[in-house]
């Protein structure tokens, strides 16, 4: 049996949601494969070994009973980490670095895909190398308009707003560059509403991505594999809000809603799936994730918007349920990212 380190929580401002993702997760392990172990991080950062059951992981009561841990001793206790950590020091390339400094196999990208998905500006970058369709977009610094105490300085970001009006238009959506799960993200339809956007995408992020407002459907599909990746079905989110942010995905009372598959032209979706295994293949994603479109109302253009290189792993989350739909249980698909992991880390270690 496979030893298996799920390792949760985190210092981003994802926490929750890494736990409700674990405690799925290891609810629907197969027990008489793998064993799991249990290991936490606290908000500040801090490793705790945790041997409680996974209703204190959901509910965020595990800290009380967890003892601190040496994540340098993890090979000690584990076979393979599977991560369940969303944004910034989880899903930026940090853990997958410390993985492989310590020599195990672990689920999901490595180093530089984790890395480079994490950072919105990067990854649009390498998309267009790759000639793949983005919207317009701009990146700025908190630093450019900020003074040297960092506190908001109103004739440089006056400045800034203007810069960016020049190059996108309105509406347009302000975005930390490295967050996940539409944290800080705000929706811009002036001047005003841009400065605001601004400050409140700085205080999770210095770099910002300002993107293009597309009046648009929210299309994803899941992509699994190593070098042959496979895309899942299409499906499409039906927010509740104006668009798809933190309290739409989590805590809106199931108003928002997931369409699996999506109400789409057979086209479309196979246009869809065919852009999402290019751009996992151009970040050199390994493992899983989930890759993020917007479709044009208008002209049913297609936008890749983002790839989450460890997207919502509930039961009920959308990458679970493209791939249910596609035939594989939420159960063979934790598998089979468990054995993509082993595959990447023999085929490296046999060089």
């Amino acid at each position: 049996m496979i030893k298996i380190g799920v390792i949760f929580g985190g210092r981003s401002g994802e926490h929750e949601i890494s736990l409700m993702s674990a405690a799925s997760v290891i609810n629907a392990l197969d027990k008489l494969k793998f064993i799991p172990v249990f290991f936490g991080i606290t908000k500040e950062g801090r490793w705790k070994h945790f041997e409680g059951t996974v209703s204190e992981i959901e509910s965020g009561q595990w800290e009380r009973t967890a003892v601190d841990f040496n994540p340098g001793r993890l090979k000690e206790l584990v076979d393979f980490a599977l991560p369940i950590l969303h944004g910034p020091y989880g899903e930026d390339g940090t853990i997958q670095g410390m993985f492989e400094m310590l020599d195990i196999p672990y689920a999901g990208c490595g180093v530089l895909a984790s890395a480079v998905a994490m950072d919105k500006a990067v990854a649009k970058d390498i998309f267009a190398k790759a000639d793949l369709p983005i919207c317009k977009h701009a990146l700025v610094y908190r630093e450019d308009f900020s003074d040297e105490a960092g506190k908001t300085d109103e004739k440089l970001i006056t400045v800034v707003a203007e810069r960016i009006e020049a190059q996108v238009p309105y509406p347009l959506f302000v975005k930390p560059a490295n967050m996940g799960s539409s944290v800080g993200i705000t929706k811009a339809k002036d001047g005003d509403g841009l400065q605001k956007a601004l400050m409140e995408a700085g205080k999770y992020d210095r770099r910002i991505v300002i993107e293009e407002g597309i009046d648009c459907r929210e299309l994803e599909t899941g992509v699994i594999g190593n070098h042959q990746p496979l895309a899942a079905e299409v499906g499409e989110i039906l927010p509740s809000a104006e668009f798809y942010d933190y309290r739409a995905k989590y805590f809106d009372g199931g108003q928002s809603k997931i369409c699996v598959p999506a109400d789409v032209p057979a086209e479309v979706s196979q246009a869809v799936r065919e852009i999402a295994v290019r751009a996992y293949m151009a970040l050199d994603c390994a493992g899983f994730a989930r890759v993020d479109f917007f479709l044009e109302k208008k002209t049913n253009k297609i936008y890749i918007n983002e790839i989450n290189t460890i997207p919502g792993f509930t039961k009920f989350s959308m990458f679970s349920r493209l791939w249910e739909e596609a035939g594989v249980s939420y159960s063979q698909l934790i598998e089979r990212i468990v054995d993509f992991g082993y595959e990447r880390y023999h085929a490296k270690n046999s060089r």
